[in-house]
């Protein structure tokens, strides 16, 4: 299961995409707005160091490409969800273990 929850962790790497929005910013007519905020969510990711698995948490980072003009760009956003969730999950199973 350790192998598992260490693989998990870089999946939060996913969440360095999420950075394109500084290069090629969301315009701000797009709907989405609150979605794009929960990239801030991908800050959870630092946990990892300490919890293992709770890396993938940052792929949440990802989400700040919700809704992007270039759709290129909007599609790196739901596998970061997905990821980000696997990430919060950890969270959970370590907080309750």
């Amino acid at each position: 299961m350790s192998l598992f929850w260490s693989f998990a962790g870089l999946l939060g790497l996913w969440g360095l995409a999420g950075l394109a929005a500084i290069k090629y910013p969301v315009e701000k007519t797009r709907p989405g707005l609150v979605f794009r905020l929960l990239g801030i969510v991908g800050l959870l990711g630092i946990g990892g160091i300490w919890i293992p698995g709770a890396g993938a948490a940052g792929a949440l980072g990802a989400m700040g490409l919700w809704g992007h003009q270039n759709p290129k760009l909007a599609r790196l956003a739901l596998p970061g969800a997905l990821m980000g969730l696997i990430g919060i999950a950890a969270y959970f199973i370590w907080y309750l273990s």
